[in-house]
């Protein structure tokens, strides 16, 4: 297939070969590499709106959003102006602030947890969020679904999406998905298929007794969009029955989809959830919340031991209550966004579909996923047969004409409050040119 020639990126040549000498792969979080999708990756100097700026001075709309924390779009006035204001006091303390009560304060007034605590990432919420359902179960198994990612913790790369394809085999015996994991731990995950409701409930009728929690994702993004099926989510409640758990994991979905998160809007009942992303406005942060009994389990009240030196960092937490300050004021921001996406779904489809390109496109409110296939795509393994090529081509073609789309197949894109008529215009008429190049070439 040929793709055309992409536009002058000297300078972020010249950045790339230099980080590779002083970083692994020259990146500091693997997707960036562009290997799914050839190329340089683009090394960004400043962002706008729904516009990224690379050192080579091409301006592109930008659909990544640091990966879901941009909502508002980059670089917005009433974000800018809470971080500056906030740093103005210091940077770190080290002790309580107010900015972390007033945040947690409307942390559990949007989604219904009872009490939260704040970290400085997903992986860390995730990762507490599961020591903490052992310490209160008093069990050690936990259950994943095959192609969710709940970050780099051990236990949790396990059949963990986003390339970490792995082969594990029936009921509790899974194999890590990368190198460094040790498969005594690994073997404490058990690996389900997500939108698989009777293995769901075979599983916990056979091992329920021995699970602590289930952590799962409301609505995957690291496979791809994928949404679960009123069937598999009845499963989910059904194994509380159990004694278990049920962990919802929203650092990408919660604020993304509604202000209750994607469980607000599917209905969803957890006992923790946790989140990332939106709540720190784009800065590191992270936090697990639910259930009072269960959440006071947690150190100093309990005997889960958790800490971490930056928690609750105060510029994070201007930036986070910033952010959901924005959205609690503009509820109608989620019919915008929600109208925007299924325009950008619907174009997309169209545009496949006049070059004779097979498209599955999965969306849910701003979150979008378009597989390389004919579909339907509901679960992770109809995901995997997505062609990689044909979509790597897609992306190098999209991005000559100005439009920075995810670098993988097995990722969303999510849209902003600040992408509007010109941006949508303009995203789908690089679509059509993109498609028919890449149906030309069939």
């Amino acid at each position: 297939m040929q793709t055309t020639s992409l536009p002058e990126t000297a300078a972020s040549d010249a950045l790339f070969e230099r980080a590779k000498k002083v970083t692994p792969g020259g990146v500091n979080s693997p997707v960036r590499a562009f290997k799914a999708v050839g190329g340089t990756p683009r090394f960004i100097e400043r962002a706008h709106g729904a516009y990224l700026i690379d050192v080579d001075g091409h301006a592109m709309i930008d659909y990544i959003g640091s990966w879901g924390p941009m909502i508002l779009g980059h670089n917005h006035e009433a974000v800018r102006e809470a971080i500056s204001n906030a740093l103005t006091n210091g940077t770190s303390y080290g002790a309580p602030s107010e900015g972390e009560v007033r945040l947690a304060e409307l942390v559990t007034k949007l989604t219904g947890a009872e009490k939260v605590r704040f970290v400085n990432s997903g992986t860390e919420a995730t990762m507490s969020a599961l020591r903490l359902a052992r310490g209160f179960t008093g069990r050690d198994f936990i259950v994943k679904f095959r192609g969710n990612y709940h970050g780099h913790a051990d236990g949790l790369l396990v059949e963990a999406g986003s390339g970490l394809m792995t082969n594990a085999d029936g009921l509790g015996r899974s194999a890590p998905s990368s190198a460094g994991v040790p498969h005594a731990y690994a073997s404490l995950t058990l690996v389900a298929d997500y939108n698989d409701p009777e293995g769901l409930r075979r599983l916990v009728a056979e091992r329920g007794h021995e699970i602590a929690a289930i952590i799962f994702e409301p609505v995957v993004g690291n496979a791809g969009v994928l949404i679960p099926t009123p069937e598999f989510r009845a499963a989910l409640h059904d194994a509380k029955r159990s004694g278990l758990l049920l962990i919802a994991d929203e650092v990408m979905t919660g604020f993304r989809l509604s202000l209750k998160g994607a469980c607000g809007v599917l209905g969803i009942e957890p006992d923790l959830m946790c989140w990332g992303k939106i709540i720190g406005g784009g800065l590191p942060v992270g936090a697990y919340g639910g259930r009072a009994d269960v959440m006071d389990f947690v150190s100093p009240q309990g005997p889960v031991y958790q800490a971490g030196t930056l928690s609750g960092n105060p510029l994070a937490m201007a930036a986070g209550l910033a952010v959901l300050s924005e959205l609690e004021r503009d509820p109608g921001i989620y019919g915008r966004l929600d109208e925007y996406t299924s325009k950008l779904a619907e174009g997309l489809a169209s545009a496949a579909s006049e070059a004779g390109v097979p498209l599955a496109v999965n969306r849910v409110g701003s979150m979008l996923t378009g597989f390389f296939q004919a579909g339907p795509v509901t679960r992770y393994d109809e995901a995997a047969r997505s062609d990689t090529a044909a979509f790597a081509t897609w992306f190098r073609e999209m991005l000559v004409r100005g439009v920075y789309w995810a670098p993988s197949q097995f990722e969303s894109i999510f849209v902003s409050a600040a992408h509007g008529e010109r941006e949508l215009d303009s995203t789908l008429h690089a679509a059509v040119s993109a498609f028919a190049t890449l149906g030309g070439a069939r």
